[in-house]
């Protein structure tokens, strides 16, 4: 497993991280057992993994207890643990609280990073509550920023992360001197939008950035041979036709056809270089030099293996530079919008009232 520094930071992650939202059982993923868990943390310990990601939104706390356990026996300071403050929840002393109750349910005494979930406006909360006045009444960013300040001094975290934030929410967070450590953005070869603007300004800020969704919830695998069979919830994005699935939002047609036809070429690239297509996705997203840590989210240990096996080889440039072309009319496509899962016009990572 190879390893990089987090922008201008001296933290380093392991090129693969660890998703753990799929922890703690619930509906979405189905359930799992502590077992089995357990034996997952360990195998992606034993793999050289030290990044592991969750939560306070993963089943309500769950993903992060489950976490916990698993880790209990794993020695602390050689492993990394990020997770992730809800907007609803980032008012003043608000904030302290529920780092706290993460430090309890995860049984540490610090996060090594500790991330703001989603930009703090009222599209990106309205998304989750029915309580109009945390929409029409965000917290402010002063004071979040204060309560994220006293916990870094109290040594409950380390280092302060943001999530889903576009250029304009990281540079707020800057105004307000904070030095963003990491930004966690959605990346994979069918989702490349962070490289129109906020990629390269993560470089110059000196922030690292933490993929996610790099298997694209399987589209991005050999477990799926049509996209017709895809589960309708894991086809919510931009990228499907909005008639796909009940919950989605966007009221977009997507680009379907785009997406088979260069899933179709690049499994035959995958093929010729002796790859899944699970392997070349996640080496085509480590391929690129400003990717601290990608995240692979699975409960299966085999799985874990064949993914790191994977991480662990090299793309040509030829490769590389194939795959971008194979995938460059989806990017084009997409457009520069990071938020997948509504209208360009409702973009939450760019939105810019925060009050």
């Amino acid at each position: 497993m190879r390893y990089r520094k987090a922008g201008h930071s001296d933290l380093q992650l392991s090129q693969l991280g660890l998703g753990c939202w799929a922890l703690g059982g619930g509906s979405y993923w189905g359930e799992s057992s502590p077992q089995e868990e357990k034996k997952l943390l360990h195998t992606a310990y034993d793999l050289g993994i030290n990044y592991f990601d969750t939560a306070e939104l993963y089943y309500d706390g769950k993903s992060e207890t489950a976490l916990g356990h698993a880790i209990k026996d794993l020695p602390r300071n050689r492993i990394v643990i990020g997770s992730k403050l809800f907007p609803t929840n980032a008012y003043k002393d608000k904030a302290i609280d529920h780092c706290e109750a993460t430090l309890r349910r995860l049984d540490t005494d610090y996060l090594d990073i500790y991330m703001l979930h989603w930009p703090i406006n009222s599209r990106s909360i309205s998304v989750f509550t029915d309580d109009e006045s945390l929409a029409e009444h965000p917290p402010k960013v002063e004071e979040t920023v204060s309560d994220l300040l006293k916990l870094r001094d109290q040594g409950k975290i380390l280092h302060i992360g943001v999530s889903n934030f576009g250029k304009h929410w990281m540079q707020e967070f800057e105004r307000n001197n904070i030095q963003i450590t990491v930004n966690q953005l959605p990346y994979n070869a069918f989702s490349r939008a962070i490289e129109y603007e906020v990629l390269p300004y993560c470089v110059q800020a000196g922030s690292g950035i933490i993929g996610y969704s790099v298997l694209m919830q399987g589209v991005l695998t050999d477990r799926y041979q049509s996209l017709d069979e895809m589960p309708a919830h894991y086809c919510r994005t931009r990228h499907f036709n909005h008639k796909r699935s009940p919950q989605s939002r966007h009221g977009e047609s997507g680009c379907e056809e785009e997406l088979n036809i260069a899933r179709g070429k690049m499994q035959i690239i995958a093929r010729d270089q002796g790859l899944s297509m699970s392997q070349l996705s996640i080496n085509w997203a480590i391929r690129n030099d400003a990717i601290t840590s990608m995240l692979v989210g699975t409960r299966n240990p085999e799985r874990l293996k064949e993914n790191a096996a994977g991480a662990a080889k090299s793309l040509s440039e030829e490769v590389y530079q194939a795959v971008n072309e194979i995938t460059r009319p989806i990017k084009e496509i997409m457009g520069p919008q990071i938020d997948y899962y509504e209208s360009p016009s409702n973009d939450r990572t760019i939105f810019s009232q925060s009050r």
